[in-house]
């Protein structure tokens, strides 16, 4: 059983995540201050430090909740019964809304560096696999030849193919795809590519 300190310590870290958590939802990852989370989350700031080791291992928590709702919503785009292609199509559908949705939290999945020399912590490089993971069984039923480490590497550079395009059209640059059409051209990407793999 957990004692009272345990628990005033857990309960200390949800409300920082959850602090930390709707800043970056409002503003991203740009600006936030440990100054800033501790008052929302109605504590010292150097309480923070007895709850995570600094601000950053603070947003890695973040970007697992993030990620965990990711993974839920690719699970909830795929109907059952649907066919490898159809599943694909909709696995990117499922992408793209996600990030349109929550796009300060999917960008901090993606723009948040640690310090040189410290590594992601295993439990969080763990989590990571939820961005490929559903991509696997509808990419091997397309591409029977492939297993292990060979159909995983092709299952990273189907995301990575995707996620290019939403990247760039979020986050405006010169190349990207307008935002108003990403949907649509990540449908067309995704049929390109699906169909190429099923020759």
């Amino acid at each position: 059983m957990r004692n009272n300190r345990e628990e005033q310590r857990e309960g200390l870290k949800m409300r920082l995540i959850d602090a930390a958590e709707a800043r970056i939802a409002a503003g991203g990852l740009n600006g936030l201050k440990a100054r800033d989370v501790t008052a929302d989350a109605g504590c010292a700031l150097g309480a923070l430090y007895t709850a995570f080791e600094d601000l950053d291992r603070l947003i890695l928590h973040v970007n697992s909740r993030t990620l965990a709702r990711l993974g839920a919503a690719l699970q909830a785009a795929v109907v059952p019964g649907q066919g490898p292609k159809a599943v694909m199509a909709a696995l990117a559908q499922g992408y793209v809304g996600f990030a349109l949705a929550n796009f300060r939290l999917w960008a901090a999945l993606f723009t948040h560096r640690l310090p040189e020399g410290i590594e992601a912590p295993d439990w969080h490089r763990a989590e990571h696999a939820v961005l490929i993971a559903q991509i696997i069984t509808p990419l091997g039923k397309l591409r029977p030849e492939l297993a292990g480490d060979a159909l995983r590497q092709r299952a990273l550079t189907v995301f990575a193919a995707v996620h290019g395009v939403v990247m760039l059209a979020l986050t405006a640059r010169f190349v990207a795809t307008p935002r108003d059409q990403v949907s649509g051209e990540v449908a067309a990407l995704v049929t390109a590519l699906t169909r190429g793999l099923a020759e």
